[in-house]
């Protein structure tokens, strides 16, 4: 690629990202239409771009823009495309950096934690929640198994690779299938949550858990190992080995399995 022509495509790019800092003398020399100039041909395109760019990022952050309301929305979003401009050919990783760019450019970013706005809290945990909740949707799959079945040996059980674990201090879980389901939901007040975001047989499913729960799959996840997360609970929780295991066998293993939450480990 020539100089040249890598330095057109930087300028196009920002002409679209950042219209307001294009050079008129350059706008100028591209060629005009039948009917317009050439910086109103331009102006066409980037009104496009940025729009279709909003859309897009609208598209994997539902509940958030739901949340914030639409003109906060694109007024957030056109200073994060600004900031992070999409690098790909595909517009599957526009939304990557969103969760981490909210985080870092909140409004009341200079006070204390203590001081800062819960609302801008519960924003930040919905856009990592939609964000994961996006990612798996499309992770590669796991849809032909190998799967246990309840009569399957707790040394084959793995976690499967198309689950995660995650912690909110808001339950922003109920909320976005709120949003989903057109409720209109209220923002909700904090309340920590532990869940398990697992897609099987092409459905993306989220399932609340315990904070024993949610230790005891952790764990696991590290592990690979059911018996050494076992003992860790037992610890952790000051309760006889035993006790955790009757626990495990009886009340949780053939739901988690049932679910999808375990691989056949090869």
């Amino acid at each position: 690629m020539s100089a040249a022509l890598h330095d057109l495509q930087r300028w196009m790019h920002q002409a679209l990202i950042a219209p307001d800092a294009v050079d008129p003398a350059i706008a100028n020399a591209l060629l005009p239409g039948h009917r317009l100039i050439a910086s109103e041909c331009l102006a066409i395109y980037q009104r496009s771009y940025i729009l279709r760019l909003r859309l897009c990022l609208g598209e994997q952050f539902p509940a958030t823009r739901y949340a914030l309301g639409a003109p906060l929305f694109a007024a957030f979003a056109d200073e994060y495309l600004h900031a992070c401009p999409p690098s790909s050919h595909s517009l599957y990783d526009l939304g990557e950096r969103f969760p981490t760019w909210l985080a870092q450019n909140r409004p009341d970013r200079e006070l204390p934690e203590r001081e800062r706005e819960d609302w801008i809290d519960f924003m930040v945990d919905l856009t990592h929640y939609e964000r994961e909740l996006f990612r798996l949707f499309d992770a590669p799959g796991f849809e032909d198994g190998p799967w246990p079945t309840t009569s399957s040996d707790d040394r084959t059980l793995v976690l499967q690779p198309c689950l995660r674990l995650a912690s909110y201090q808001f339950p922003v879980a109920r909320y976005y299938h709120d949003v989903r389901a057109n409720r209109s939901p209220a923002p909700p007040t904090s309340a920590p949550c532990h869940l398990v975001i697992l897609r099987r047989n092409y459905d993306t499913v989220t399932y609340p858990v315990s904070a024993l729960h949610f230790r005891f799959l952790s764990t696991l996840q590290q592990t690979r190992n059911i018996e050494t997360a076992l003992a860790d609970i037992a610890q952790w929780s000051r309760r006889p080995f035993n006790d955790v295991t009757a626990s495990w066998t009886a009340d949780v293993r053939a739901a988690w399995i049932e679910a999808g939450f375990f691989a056949r480990a090869e």
